[in-house]
């Protein structure tokens, strides 16, 4: 049967009952921040965020086509995510807006991580001085990769900046949550001795005392964080999108300025790697971005979590794909097929049908909140052909159905049962 397009504003997600919450919403940063005041301002333990650089580039994120591109796990459409073309007047601006939003949000024993490059830091770290406070910056964390190629005509630049400001003297720093053991012990001039359980242990006396410590004693990071790789191409975590993060870099932020339940918030929330971190280690979550096709990959790494999606979903009066669906009824379960999608995107891989334009696509209950997802399935590297029958139980309330395209576009649909 064909289906009848509806405007949805909210898609909520059912997680695995763990009581963690979750809250993507797409747009920009500085007004969803304000929207984000009556509900949470002084609530939030940490913000993390990856801004523009001013590199003046565009930045795109490559996404995949039908079953034969996720099964090879190579080509797919170039995408734009953002344009970083703002002048320098327009950059700072804009971050001041944001950040100060961010600062509000904040609550006393909170943390913000501000993540840039040798072109932002300097104008960023003076703007962080003057609204968090100069006696508020706890670090300038440097981390170093080795990634892309080598420069012949300066040092290759091969490092980012973490600016890392607390809120309040009260800030809630835990160390201990990132400690690890070193992968082999630095070379010291120390004595090398073994104990009676077969430990390694180094000796120095030093002011008539003598001081030992293990090679496997966890050892806390300094500011210089070497010991996190880069993504490299091929990477399985990598989501397509440019500028993505490593999830054990997002890991360290988070383990150690938030604790189980705080609420982890992102501005500028990209490839989602911040949020899945929060999700991961027990934390609460609230995304940003700006970018539909960010939308995609949230449903992709919070698959299983207990979240909000805020976004104004395809309006129906602008016109929807044309969406066909059978629904059967089981014995407490509706099965409901997806039969045809005729999106019209523009520079489909020649061969591609319009099914492969589904990226992603859910079968949920109409309520008063917005749209209950029930059941969903997402193209992935161990499933990329297109799941086409979902099964959701059977609840009173109006069966819809919403499929997502590869150009982040959703569309919401009523169904009618047999």
């Amino acid at each position: 049967m064909a289906l009848r397009p509806i405007n949805v504003t909210r898609e909520w997600h059912t997680g695995t009952g763990d009581s963690l919450k979750g809250l993507f919403c797409l747009g920009d940063a500085a007004e969803k921040l304000e929207a984000l005041l009556p509900e949470y301002e002084g609530k939030i333990k940490l913000v993390y965020m990856d801004p523009p650089f001013m590199t003046g580039d565009r930045f795109f994120m490559r996404v995949r086509v039908g079953e034969d591109q996720w099964r090879r796990g190579r080509g797919g459409m170039a995408l734009e995510t953002f344009s970083d073309k703002l002048t320098r007047p327009e950059y700072l601006e804009m971050l001041r807006g944001v950040l100060s939003l961010c600062h509000r949000l904040l609550c006393d024993e909170g943390m913000i991580f501000v993540h840039i490059d040798y072109r932002a830091h300097p104008h960023v770290r003076l703007l962080l001085d003057e609204l968090f406070g100069e006696d508020n910056l706890l670090n300038e964390i440097i981390w170093v990769y080795q990634s892309g190629g080598r420069s012949v005509r300066h040092f290759s630049r091969k490092h980012d900046v973490i600016l890392f400001y607390r809120k309040t003297a009260r800030y809630d720093f835990n160390i201990d949550a990132v400690k690890a053991v070193p992968a082999q012990p630095k070379p010291n001039h120390m004595r090398r001795h073994v104990d009676p359980d077969g430990r390694v242990y180094r000796s120095i006396r030093a002011n008539g005392r003598v001081y030992t410590y293990y090679d496997d004693e966890p050892v806390a990071p300094t500011d210089v964080w070497q010991d996190l790789s880069h993504l490299q191409q091929k990477d399985p975590e990598r989501t397509g999108y440019d500028a993505q993060k490593p999830l054990a870099l997002l890991e360290r932020i988070v383990r150690c300025a938030s604790r189980p339940g705080d609420w982890v918030l992102d501005p500028f929330a990209g490839s989602c790697t911040t949020l899945e971190a929060a999700r991961r280690d027990g934390r609460n979550f609230i995304g940003i971005d700006r970018c539909p096709l960010t939308v995609n990959i949230a449903r992709r790494r919070l698959e299983g979590a207990d979240y909000c999606l805020e976004t104004p979903l395809h309006p129906a009066e602008d016109g929807a794909p044309a969406c066909e669906a059978v629904v059967r009824s089981g014995v407490g379960f509706y099965h409901v097929a997806l039969e045809r999608f005729e999106a019209d995107i523009p520079g489909l891989p020649e061969g591609a049908g319009p099914m492969d334009a589904v990226d992603n696509w859910s079968v949920g209950y109409l309520r008063p909140e917005g749209y209950r997802v029930m059941a969903a399935f997402a193209r992935s590297r161990k499933e990329g052909a297109l799941r086409r029958e979902l099964a959701v139980p059977v609840y009173s309330g109006e069966l819809a159905l919403r499929v997502g395209d590869v150009m982040g576009r959703s569309f919401c649909y009523a169904l009618e049962r047999e």
